[in-house]
């Protein structure tokens, strides 16, 4: 094994040690079959936020993927078979060698006796991968590699393998056993879409939620300016329902006492996130100005579950001040 495989290898079973809910996955499903084979004790899959008594909104628990494993079988652990040496040079007494044991391979494979045939995969795949790494374009290897693959349930590694191989050289093995397989093929492709659109919709959700947050949050902080009638109704029978304190702001961009009292009504919003400051422009709503029988700027009006409470004429900064903090509280 290479050291990239083996670096890859180590972050796999770095990732396992952190996070053991990740054997649970369905792709991974033969891989927790085998160390459970070893003697292996698999943490059980827990749904964050289950201990107490209730499931987390934000991860989305995977159902098992029910696929055909009738012909899956244990993976072998027998030590790796001795391979070639690579650094040897050829020679005619080396090629005839060679061509020898090549009639004596080509006469066992006739006997059926081969890894894929004895059953033992973890070999077979060992064997096809040196024979890839001297011919890369080797139908059989890939074959092999591709059935060896299939007998431990890696279902769409064993697929690519094998339509690596038809497209080198076809053969009716090749075909059957990925018709075979196609209908793991096909469920494990729909489950992922399945839970890949399902996080996808989470992650909108989430995002969306974020976003609301931000808003009311921001929301909470500011004036919020009123432009119409209906927009001050919703915004009124909202803080009425949550029994908000919600303060009516007129103003006139002609008006100087207006411009003084503007800064303070700002800096009073922050000072009081939870109550509703509004504020009206009497030329741009002079309908929600004549409802509300505004005869001169600025007039601040406190209102609470729907009814008028109190209200302030004119640039009197104390008396506004004074009155916010007492029907805040």
């Amino acid at each position: 094994m290479d050291d990239s495989k083996i670096q890859e290898l180590k972050f796999f079973v770095e990732t396992c040690q952190s996070d053991p809910s990740i054997l649970h996955s369905p792709s991974l499903g033969f891989f927790k079959t085998y160390l459970q084979s070893l003697g292996a004790k698999i943490p059980p899959p827990s749904t964050p936020g289950a201990e107490n008594g209730h499931t987390s909104n934000e991860d989305i628990v995977e159902s098992d993927l029910e696929l055909d494993d009738s012909d899956v079988i244990k993976p072998d652990d027998d030590p790796p078979q001795k391979m070639g040496d690579f650094s040897i040079e050829v020679n005619d007494e080396s090629r005839d060698l060679a061509q020898n044991l090549k009639s004596k391979a080509i006469e066992a494979i006739s006997e059926g006796i081969v890894y894929v045939k004895l059953k033992k995969p973890n070999a077979a795949i060992r064997d096809a991968d040196a024979a890839l790494q001297i011919n890369a374009d080797s139908a059989k290897g890939y074959k092999m590699r591709g059935l060896a693959r299939a007998m431990l349930g890696l279902w769409e590694d064993a697929a690519c393998d094998l339509g690596l191989a038809s497209n080198l050289d076809h053969d009716e093995e090749i075909g059957s056993t990925l018709k075979k397989i196609e209908p793991n093929i096909l469920k494990i492709k729909e489950h992922r879409r399945k839970y890949e659109r399902l996080r996808r919709e989470r992650k909108y959700k989430a995002t969306e939620h974020e976003k609301q947050k931000t808003q009311d949050k921001t929301e909470a902080c500011e004036v919020v300016s009123i432009h119409k009638a209906s927009e001050l109704e919703t915004r009124l029978t909202t803080s009425s329902k949550s029994n908000q304190l919600a303060i009516l702001y007129f103003t006139a961009t002609w008006c100087g006492p207006c411009r003084y009292m503007a800064p303070l009504y700002t800096n009073l919003a922050a000072k009081h996130p939870k109550v509703l400051f509004l504020k009206i422009d009497i030329d741009e709503a002079n309908d929600v100005a004549a409802k509300w029988n505004i005869s001169s700027v600025p007039t601040f009006f406190f209102t609470k579950n729907g009814k008028e409470i109190d209200k302030v004429v004119g640039a009197d900064k104390s008396s506004l001040e004074t009155k916010i903090t007492k029907y805040a509280s």
